[in-house]
């Protein structure tokens, strides 16, 4: 690809794609930096390999060769983009940075793949965008009265023009005056002909951590990506903080922003993080085993084996298997060949694709008393159908034990969340859950006890120390889209809440 000013879009275009159950929370995405490095991309395409699980719909990287942005940005997986020499080969420069999603705000389409990229008065500026801001459509309103033009509809292009409309002297604190103007949660790779800032928003609602390979500085959402990449891990990049590097190597901190209380969000301990990932200084492995045994001590159950959902309730089932004295056991094996399938509106055609992507271990379970793990339950249709494939199996009762809170309200802050009337835990007690999954016993660990796994001694009602709106609906910060549609509606405007 020839250097050019504007990055050029490339990629095969597919559709958007979800799990075949539609059935789990997903993060949206996930970011990847790194400057003073040989071969950037490389670098940054290996980093986003270990975070494609925080976004498998499309995948973006842009370097700077020290005189032009470069990009290459397409519907996929990393693989599918980035695994040829001749497209890291495209991309040159010993500054990068990169991004996976999976669409909820503005939509799929090329046009909102990041990183995004624009021409300021001060040159190129690149920006990759962990996260969801709550007022974007207020913003995006004012600045188009004002004579923006957004190339876009994601909420990320919104920080852009706020950027370019700043009358601050150098690209961070115009960077610092937008952010001021922003709520909700993001976590930002920055790059620009001078170098690259990272920042995280106040609360630390969404994760980044800070690593150096040699001369090299890196950025990216989970700890995981530094293993891959070779990299070791420096520190969590501080809630509220802007770090700067420069092609000399100097790195510069400032906290702009005031100080705040963390949040950082709860469900990073227990599902979207890499196990082998590091979260608010602790192990996610060990603090999701920390859940399990938690659970077991909450809701015990007389049964014969515990069998983990594969592959999220593995952890939290080893953990519920070591407190309890209950065996552990492999009763759901898991397809890693199935794919990924498109979006399936029935629930016949949902239980189909959980089918095709578990299958029960009937020589294990058949006339055993079981008790499944999961992470979390959502819609509920993933939970009924492993319920009824057990009790197909020959499983005589089937109980159900969930790692995390019911979930009761959508994410307004990164994560896709189905619309709260779709969330079982926000239509139902729990005994209708009960039901409607099918299970002998039905239980959620309490909030208080998941704070107590991950190293809390119980949840501070009156100043909590993470974001867990999606089970309590305590949101940190104002929603102000979310009150402005509903003051015009008396109902939310769109099937998912982010989706503009």
């Amino acid at each position: 690809m020839a250097n050019t000013a504007s990055p050029s879009l490339l990629g095969n275009l597919t559709h958007p794609f979800l799990d075949a159950d539609g059935d789990k929370l997903r993060e949206e995405c996930g970011v990847f930096g790194a400057i003073n490095a040989d071969k950037a991309s490389a670098a940054t395409a290996l980093g986003l390999h270990a975070l494609q699980h925080r976004g498998q719909e499309a995948a973006g990287i842009t370097s700077f060769d020290g005189k032009d942005f470069i990009s290459r940005r397409g519907n996929g997986q990393v693989a599918e983009n980035f695994s040829s020499q001749e497209a890291i080969d495209e991309l040159p420069g010993n500054m990068a940075a990169g991004h996976v999603r999976y669409s909820t705000t503005g939509g799929a389409g090329l046009r909102n793949v990041q990183p995004l990229y624009a021409e300021l008065a001060s040159g190129g500026f690149a920006i990759a965008h962990n996260g969801n801001i709550s007022n974007a459509m207020a913003l995006r309103k004012d600045l188009v009265n004002k004579g923006s033009i957004f190339q876009s509809t994601s909420d990320t292009e919104v920080i852009i023009h706020l950027v370019a409309t700043s009358r601050y002297p150098t690209v961070a604190d115009r960077l610092i005056d937008a952010l001021r103007l922003v709520e909700g949660a993001y976590s930002l790779i920055v790059m620009t002909p001078t170098g690259m800032i990272a920042c995280r928003d106040p609360l630390g609602i969404r994760p980044l951590v800070m690593g150096k390979m040699g001369d090299a500085v890196m950025f990216a959402s989970e700890s995981v990506a530094f293993d891959v990449v070779g990299a070791q891990m420096v520190r969590e990049v501080e809630p509220g903080e802007m770090i700067s590097v420069d092609f000399d190597g100097e790195i510069k901190s400032i906290r702009p922003f005031g100080d705040h209380r963390p949040r950082p969000c709860i469900f990073e301990h227990v599902y979207f993080s890499r196990p082998d990932s590091f979260f608010a200084g602790q192990s996610v492995y060990e603090a999701r085993k920390a859940i399990g045994s938690e659970l077991a001590i909450e809701a015990p159950i007389d049964v014969d084996l515990v069998v983990p959902v594969p592959d999220s309730g593995v952890p939290a089932a080893i953990g519920y298997a070591q407190q309890s004295g209950v065996p552990f056991e492999l009763g759901i094996i898991r397809s890693h060949y199935v794919g990924r399938t498109f979006i399936q509106p029935s629930d016949s055609a949902r239980h189909a694709g959980v089918k095709r992507k578990h299958n029960a271990n009937r020589n294990l379970v058949e006339g055993k008393r079981i008790v499944l793990i999961d992470d979390s339950i959502v819609r509920g249709t993933t939970s009924l159908s492993i319920v009824e494939m057990m009790r197909e199996a020959g499983a005589s009762e089937v109980h159900f034990r969930v790692a995390s809170p019911p979930t009761a309200h959508s994410c307004f802050y990164g994560v896709d969340t189905p619309e709260r009337s779709k969330l079982l835990a926000a239509r139902m007690d729990l005994e209708p859950m009960r039901e409607f999954i099918k299970a002998d016993s039905l239980a959620f660990i309490s909030i208080d006890g998941l704070y107590r796994a991950v190293g809390a001694k119980g949840r501070d009602k009156a100043c909590p120390q993470f974001c867990d709106a999606c089970f309590t609906g305590d949101y940190p910060t104002p929603l102000t889209d979310l009150a402005v549609s509903e003051e015009k509606t008396g109902e939310l405007p769109f099937a998912d809440p982010k989706a503009a």
